[in-house]
């Protein structure tokens, strides 16, 4: 018996990631990947975790990390992130913060809330492929955003009518973006909003490496510059993504949204069909540790990212043949590579695999419509700077024998 013929339409458009794949190659001794987009388990606070457990587990407070809980999420973790969303331009409550399970669930939430089949949704070329992949089972047609285009917002209704639906929202990550380590400037946040209005549409804003910035003044998200314009969160089209999984762990799996609260109320109610609620004992773990350490300790591991993008970009310089060219970025975890038109970045990648031990992303994955086929991915936060030297001796070994 064979279960395909009964399949919603909809499971065509869910595909496996690359990167899910290519992170099976860190068991493969020998292999120096800078594939997966991990932070080094190597910095995670450990010792304050064992704390943040054992006191959840204290007469007192197990009862409360045992049980069901709110579906909107542990109310001192809510309120520590309303303090940190106005250290950061975002004056708002717990009210207007939802917990997630990572920023990744809501970003499934938010394709949910907004796409309808044939709807648009606008994204980078390239963008985070999570993304694509949260919102195509929701059935959308994916339109290049370039947030400082000239084009008028009729063309673009016009281009979604003809397709058999209306632009819903607008999908980025404004700050060291994955993949391309890229920032978006302030003037063209604001030209953003200014599309966004004009189409009528959300933004939907990934800041999930906000907070590991090295170089340069940092930019207020854009939901701070939308809040200067309304002045009330509520009158805010922009929903902003935020996670811990680069700051303090992945492995617990806690993001959070803040949005207008008609955006919270409707993702409360998808929270509470989907999963009811987060993870409670996770939730009172993180809060522990970040009302501790956040700070100091996204101090410390941006020293050290920092320290590591230097030495991928000297490695680049160093080893990368005439022809290649990489991003500069200010922050984050990656860096970009154009490869020579000619050249295949999937096909490099099996010849790098089989002959030099080194791993990345292809670029193609990233691309909604399948193009990039000469670009790649390289995260430099999970090596050492030996490594990461190494690595890119090997990478430019691999395009010379291409």
């Amino acid at each position: 018996m064979s279960l395909d013929q009964i399949f919603a339409t909809r499971s065509a458009r869910m595909k496996a990631s690359e990167i899910r794949e290519l992170l099976k190659l860190l068991e493969r001794p020998g292999v120096l990947s800078f594939a997966g987009g991990i932070p080094d388990a190597a910095l995670f606070p450990t010792d304050e975790f064992a704390n943040a457990y054992a006191w959840a587990m204290s007469e007192g407070q197990s009862a409360s990390a045992l049980q069901y809980s709110v579906s909107e999420g542990y109310l001192p973790l809510r309120k520590w992130l309303a303090n940190h969303m106005t250290e950061i331009g975002v004056p708002c409550c717990a009210r207007n913060i939802l917990i997630t399970s990572g920023s990744q669930q809501a970003l499934d939430y938010l394709g949910k809330l907004f796409l309808s089949p044939g709807d648009t949704a606008l994204v980078n070329w390239p963008t985070y492929m999570g993304a694509l992949g949260a919102f195509n089972a929701y059935e959308p047609r994916y339109a290049r955003l370039i947030a400082n285009e000239n084009r008028p917002a009729s063309a673009l209704h016009q281009e979604a009518a003809e397709a058999g639906g209306a632009v819903k929202f607008a999908y980025l990550s404004p700050d060291f973006a994955n993949p391309t380590g890229e920032t978006l400037s302030r003037d063209d946040r604001l030209a953003l909003l200014d599309k966004a209005n004009a189409l009528g549409c959300a933004v939907i804003e990934d800041a999930a490496y906000q907070a590991l910035r090295y170089d340069g003044r940092p930019i207020p998200p854009i939901l701070a510059l939308e809040l200067e314009r309304t002045g009330y969160l509520d009158a805010c089209r922009t929903i902003y993504c935020g996670s811990f999984s680069k700051t303090l762990s992945p492995g617990l799996r806690v993001g959070w949204v803040v949005a207008a609260s008609p955006v919270i109320e409707k993702l409360v109610l998808m929270k509470q069909a989907a999963d009811l609620h987060s993870s409670t004992i996770n939730q009172m773990a993180i809060s522990y540790v970040a009302e501790r350490v956040f700070d100091d300790h996204t101090a410390k591991i941006r020293k050290t990212y920092r320290a590591r993008r230097d030495a991928m970009i000297s490695g680049l310089a160093r080893h990368m043949p005439d022809g290649v060219t990489w991003t500069q970025p200010e922050g984050g975890m990656f860096i970009w590579l154009t490869l020579p038109e000619n050249m295949d970045a999937d096909a490099l990648l099996r010849d790098a695999l089989e002959h030099h031990d080194i791993a990345f992303v292809p670029g193609r994955a990233f691309h909604a419509d399948g193009s990039g086929a000469n670009t790649l991915r390289l995260c430099f936060a999970s090596q050492s700077q030996e490594d990461i030297h190494e690595g890119m001796r090997r990478l430019g070994a691999a395009m010379r024998m291409a």
